[in-house]
């Protein structure tokens, strides 16, 4: 009867393992060894344990192994699925110990072994146990080959799959797409092109992880053309196959191909919504974005880190912080607002609806702060006007021995320059290059000049121009130079500047605008008249002011000179009001 109870635990135990039902099966066998007098045994543990490797439940695998070592059930399969636990969980150390303990060993141990060290990217030490391994099978090559493939190691992979055919070793589906991916991680396109005609050479092309590789491929780094080709080629298609293709049209700004793509996808996961939603963003259609994110979750799936940080991002393009505040709030039920993706995305968002206070607290939620969350804080201090905060905000990132890179720097440029910290801008723009080895490039120079020029060093920021020019810069920096020569009163250098712009963007409204004001600013009545007839004959119109609000979730624009608005009447009285409060307090 005791062992007839025990096949009905383990038959229990391995359906929801294999069903990755990993909660219900570590309750399970709870319930087993604490409420019933069924004595575990081998299978059992490695059924656990692999509940254990795949919710990465550590703790709870350190009490299986406690109970293995009690019970005395030591067996190969259930070392095996110890190593393999610890392993998933990225305790390579704890897997090693586990495999010393073995007396025997096989295939099965050595590759669980050299997996731990490769997912926990500790790669000499996983060469180590490569080159001990008594026998190194396809499972072992494949593992070191897509361990330096995730890293874009595209030559020791290379380097790898020579010596696997040199050694005899077959090659199978999986070493060819790790192939790909090193390839796309890469960015190595001819290799890619290279690995692509192996596979079908050597008549891969049909296997479903292979092609589905190859697509994934064309779809980072290579045209769509290529990415419709390949995905009609392929006669088993998978999630994998319809994701790629959506997110390819997406990238052409084929929405509507890309809809109809994900319309006929057998199933959608929440890397096909998210792949939607990405691409309605990057297309400028944020609305539409946060519309699907709605849909997916009405669909009963469950958003993750990346589903967050996209409908974040479209909901800082709106300037919606109702929407924003409820993503916040899911991504805390969920357990993701102290991801760096979400977090980031979290920051930005406050930033741009002007609640700097939630930029700081989402900030500081961050488990793991990368150089982006350092980056986008400082963006936020700095857009906000917080000049010592944001200066103070890149000491700290020092501090915690972050590196800055060309974005930093573009931040705390355009910081000082918004707040005239000039002397402070000049020593932070020599530092590039003299401390942190960082080539200033376009963007570090328009941000001087625009700093130069705006604190009325019209002559320097002039100099820096005509030095960079030759490196592309556009005209934009002598549209700075030109605004600042009016708030300056430099006419001589303004009008000079003025009459070259219109040369270069004769539809710019801009510079006739500003040409125009500085004429009336010297009292040259007739030339500003000239500037005003060029407009008309151009066909250039100064673009209406636009200003914008969220009232209950909903973004109303206000657009100077228009009628359309329904509040105008209550916006007029309330005005009216405001205006007799001041003049009568």
């Amino acid at each position: 009867m005791s062992q007839r109870d025990t096949v009905l635990w383990n038959t229990m135990l391995t359906c929801y393992t294999h069903l990755n039902l990993y909660q219900e099966a570590l309750l399970l066998f709870h319930q087993m060894t604490r409420f019933s007098n069924t004595k575990p045994d081998h299978y059992s543990f490695t059924a656990t344990l692999s509940a254990c490797a795949g919710s990465c439940k550590l703790c709870y695998g350190q009490n299986v192994h406690a109970l293995i070592v009690v019970t005395g059930c030591s067996s190969l399969p259930v070392y095996n699925a110890l190593i393999d636990m610890y392993a998933k969980c990225l305790k390579p150390c704890s897997a090693n110990g586990a495999f010393k303990e073995l007396e025997f060993r096989n295939n099965v141990s050595w590759c669980s072994l050299l997996f731990a060290y490769v997912h926990a990217n500790q790669f000499d030490s996983a060469q180590s146990v490569f080159d001990s391994m008594p026998n190194r099978v396809n499972i072992a090559w494949n593992t070191m080959i897509a361990g330096h493939a995730r890293h874009g190691n595209i030559r020791t992979c290379l380097d790898l799959f020579k010596k696997m055919m040199a050694e005899s070793c077959d090659q199978d589906q999986w070493t060819y797409s790790s192939l790909m991916n090193a390839s796309t991680e890469s960015q190595q396109y001819s290799i890619g092109l290279l690995v692509h005609a192996v596979i079908i050479k050597k008549g891969w092309i049909f296997a479903v992880e292979a092609s589905n590789s190859v697509l994934s491929f064309y779809a980072q780094i290579g045209s769509p053309a290529d990415v419709v080709k390949m995905f009609e080629s392929i006669e088993t298609r998978t999630q994998v196959s319809w994701n790629a293709i959506i997110d390819a049209y997406m990238k052409i700004g084929d929405t509507h191909k890309a809809v109809i793509a994900f319309q006929q996808s057998p199933e959608k996961n929440v890397i096909s919504w998210t792949s939607v939603m990405t691409g309605y963003v990057r297309n400028g259609n944020a609305e539409e974005a946060v519309g699907y994110f709605v849909n997916m979750l009405k669909s009963s799936l469950q958003p993750d880190d990346f589903s967050l940080g996209t409908v974040l991002h479209a909901c800082s393009i709106m300037a919606t912080l109702g929407h924003g505040k409820m993503i916040h709030n899911l991504a805390v039920v969920h357990g993701f607002h102290g991801y760096a993706y979400v977090g980031n995305g979290l920051v930005n968002m406050y930033a741009k609806c002007g609640d700097i206070d939630g930029s700081k607290q989402s900030f500081n939620d961050i488990i793991k702060k990368d150089l982006v969350s350092w980056n986008t804080m400082l963006i936020a201090y700095g857009l906000h006007g917080w000049g010592e905060k944001a200066l103070k905000n890149y000491e700290d990132m020092l501090v915690f021995g972050l590196k800055p890179d060309k974005v930093t720097f573009i931040s705390l440029l355009m910081t000082c320059s918004h707040l005239g910290l000039i002397n402070k801008g000049r020593t932070l723009f020599n530092s590039m290059s003299q401390t942190h080895g960082i080539s200033p490039e376009i963007d570090h120079a328009a941000c001087m000049v625009d700093m130069l020029a705006r604190g009325g060093y019209l002559e320097e920021a002039r100099e820096m121009a005509n030095i960079f020019r030759t490196r592309g810069m556009t005209v934009g920096s002598s549209e700075a130079i030109f605004g600042s020569c009016y708030v300056h009163g430099d006419i001589l250098m303004g009008t000079e500047l003025g009459g070259r712009l219109n040369l270069l963007e004769p539809e710019c409204e801009m510079s006739y605008v500003v040409l125009s004001n500085l004429y009336c600013a010297s009292e040259k009545w007739k030339e500003a008249e000239l500037v005003r007839k060029d407009m008309g004959e151009y066909g250039v119109k100064k673009k209406p002011g636009c200003s914008w609000i969220e009232v209950k979730n909903k973004v109303t624009a206000f657009v100077a000179g228009s009628n359309m608005c329904v509040y105008k009447e209550d916006m007029s009285s309330i005005l009216c009001l405001l205006e007799y409060q001041l003049k009568n307090p």
